[in-house]
């Protein structure tokens, strides 16, 4: 196997880590390592689990991963409707590693794939204690640190691919300090921490692809009670401290500001 599949299926492991969620099931030279992972789609009639089993190739992510769909809650025709459509997908992201981006996009598109009316679960804001996110869980929250963005126009399009694929709410201000405020489920979160730590996402001084290696955690914790939920994911261009300031006392996270980013400044 490939370092790049061998990594992916690395974090997968970590991603997908509550009980039977992740299994390896084999690994050999000839064919590839096969494992199996369970998902959850939340839609109007309740949750929906579904167990893929992959079969990553030898030459994989050159070539297109194997799967089989099962589920208890689908009838036949279902899941043969769903492994089609992710196969079409995988067929879309050839020669990139995948499997999380099908499973993603699996949980986000299992209503429609598989012909059932997509649940629409709304959140008031100010609910405290009790506010719950879209994705199940209670809100949670995190302050993160970039060290830098060489290829700036792509690594913005690339975090902003991921919140929306993982239903996160927050901002990316863009200035002397690089800070990314995510609002969600806390699985959610863990998963693109996961995400901004292992996938390539900019380049190094001479050109090359590279992962993001300096990232800081600041705060990664329950939204506080009080707190302002975000409704959407936006990108700020910051020219002073001022302003910065400013625009996390706007969402309501100047206390955030204060405990986290003052000092870095």
């Amino acid at each position: 196997m490939s370092e790049v599949a061998l990594e992916e299926i690395s974090v997968l492991s970590a991603i997908y880590c509550n009980k039977d969620e992740f299994t390896l099931l084999e690994e050999s030279a000839e064919k590839g390592v096969v494992f199996r992972i369970q998902v959850a789609s939340e839609t109007e009639t309740g949750k929906k689990w579904v167990s893929l089993v992959f079969n990553l190739p030898p030459d994989y992510p050159r070539c297109l991963p194997d799967v089989s769909v099962s589920s208890e809650q689908l009838t036949r025709q279902q899941c043969r409707r769903v492994r089609q459509s992710l196969l079409e997908k995988a067929s879309e992201l050839c020669s990139e590693p995948m499997v999380h981006e099908l499973l993603l996009w699996l949980q986000q598109n299992l209503a429609d794939i598989a012909g059932i009316e997509q649940q629409v679960v709304c959140v008031g804001a100010g609910d405290g204690d009790n506010a719950v996110s879209a994705a199940g869980g209670e809100l949670w929250m995190a302050l993160l640190l970039l060290d830098h963005m060489r290829a700036k126009t792509k690594y913005k399009k690339i975090i902003e691919k991921w919140t929306l694929e993982l239903e996160l709410t927050g901002r990316l201000f863009i200035g002397k300090l690089i800070l990314i405020i995510l609002q969600g489920a806390k699985r959610s979160i863990k998963e693109y921490l996961h995400l901004q730590k292992t996938v390539k996402v900019d380049v190094d001084s001479a050109g090359k692809k590279c992962k993001e290696k300096m990232m800081r955690i600041l705060c990664e914790a329950p939204l506080p009670e009080g707190c302002k939920e975000l409704t959407s994911f936006e990108v700020k261009e910051i020219s002073s401290v001022e302003e910065l300031k400013g625009e996390f006392e706007l969402v309501g996270l100047l206390e955030l500001y204060q405990e986290f980013v003052c000092s870095l400044i």
